[in-house]
């Protein structure tokens, strides 16, 4: 509350006639006699005056002086300060104001006019107080959602943890088609391997395996919708629109490969035999929130996840295997190896299938 008014003045006389006048308008006052007990006593209420009333001349440290320092204290320079004082010169009226007084007003004053004052600076003092406290709000708030963010990128991709406080995010969650990338891969021989090694090894080769596939997932933009075990699914080209998503998840297929060589070479020595076997398909797809209250994903659905599931399934250790869509998409970044057409389950007709040996050009910037 800034309810108390403090009154600077060298006579006692003077300070207890405006604490009397203050008194009969519901204002509380305090009382210094010079200006070095002024501000101490500033500092010890500590954001409770609303205003000052200060008198200019007085001993030791007069009235400009004592202005002059409440207004060079970032703590106090909010304050108003109302002149009030014997000296009636335009000099020292000037001289006041420019110091950063609120009002000037002479000897002996008018108490209808110093209570409009004292009322109106008080408000004023309160009107900042309140702007003040709205902006630290709002910078807390602003914190906690950055933090929240922080937070849900840890469990989320980050381009969905961004959605999730902006009005564009929420058209976004409820729910749209367009054409996206979806990449699966998962391990070639996991199976054998956990059922033979110990769960601390299980989970330790896990976590080591999403580390380093989740770090290229967020260098190329992918858009990571669940790891399972030792399978993972990503798409492109959603929520960011991206137009080279096709290339996108193809290069981080590749890079993926070449990562995984140095895993599964250091697993070796531990007698672990494991690969790699990823599937990419593109078509259009519908994206957005699923799930119940209280535990949702952003996910992709559409035949492209079907089919990019498939394929990963299909492939073997270190292959990297298209559907004819993505391919297209890529056919002069990178050089592959006839497959042949794979009887996916599901699907009545063979599907024509490449696997990727090599990108043939620059990697594109990836933004």
């Amino acid at each position: 509350m800034t309810d108390i008014a403090l009154i600077v003045d060298d006579s006692a006389v003077n300070r207890q006639l405006l604490a009397r006048h203050l008194a009969g308008i519901d204002i509380s006052a305090r009382e210094a006699g010079d200006g070095r007990a002024a501000l101490a006593l500033l500092r010890e209420l500590d954001g409770q005056v609303g205003v000052v009333l200060l008198d200019v001349v007085m001993p030791e440290m007069d009235g400009y002086e004592t202005l002059e320092a409440i207004k060079a204290d970032d703590e106090l320079r909010h304050i108003p300060v109302i002149m009030i004082s014997g000296v009636d010169e335009l000099d020292s009226v000037v001289r006041c104001i420019r110091l950063g007084a609120t009002d000037y007003l002479p000897k002996p004053f008018n108490p209808t006019i110093l209570a409009a004052r004292v009322r109106a600076s008080m408000t004023d003092k309160r009107v900042h107080d309140m702007e003040l406290a709205h902006a630290a709000e709002q910078a807390r708030l602003l914190e906690t959602i950055e933090r929240q963010k922080e937070e849900l990128s840890r469990f989320l991709s980050p381009q969905v943890a961004a959605l999730v406080s902006t009005p564009e995010g929420e058209a976004l969650l409820a729910g749209h088609r367009r054409e996206a990338t979806a990449l699966f891969a998962d391990l070639r021989g996991f199976t054998t391997f956990s059922d033979q090694a110990e769960p601390e090894e299980v989970l330790n080769l896990l976590r080591e395996y999403h580390g380093a596939m989740g770090r290229l997932i967020v260098e190329h933009g992918g858009t990571l919708e669940h790891f399972a075990g030792d399978g993972m699914m990503v798409f492109f080209n959603d929520p960011v629109p991206q137009p080279d998503h096709v290339e996108r998840a193809v290069r981080m297929a590749v890079e993926m490969r070449e990562m995984f060589a140095g895993l599964s070479a250091k697993w070796a020595r531990l007698g672990f035999e494991l690969g790699l076997g990823i599937g990419i398909a593109t078509g259009y797809a519908t994206l957005g929130r699923i799930g119940f209250e209280g535990r949702y994903d952003y996910g992709m659905v559409g035949t492209a996840v079907i089919v990019a599931s498939r394929l990963s399934s299909a492939a073997e250790g270190n292959q990297i295997l298209l559907n004819p869509r993505a391919h297209a998409a890529v056919e002069q970044l990178v050089a592959v190896e006839e497959v042949g057409a794979l009887q996916l389950k599901g699907f009545a007709r063979p599907m024509p299938t490449v696997n990727v040996t090599a990108m043939t050009t620059a990697a594109a910037t990836i933004a």
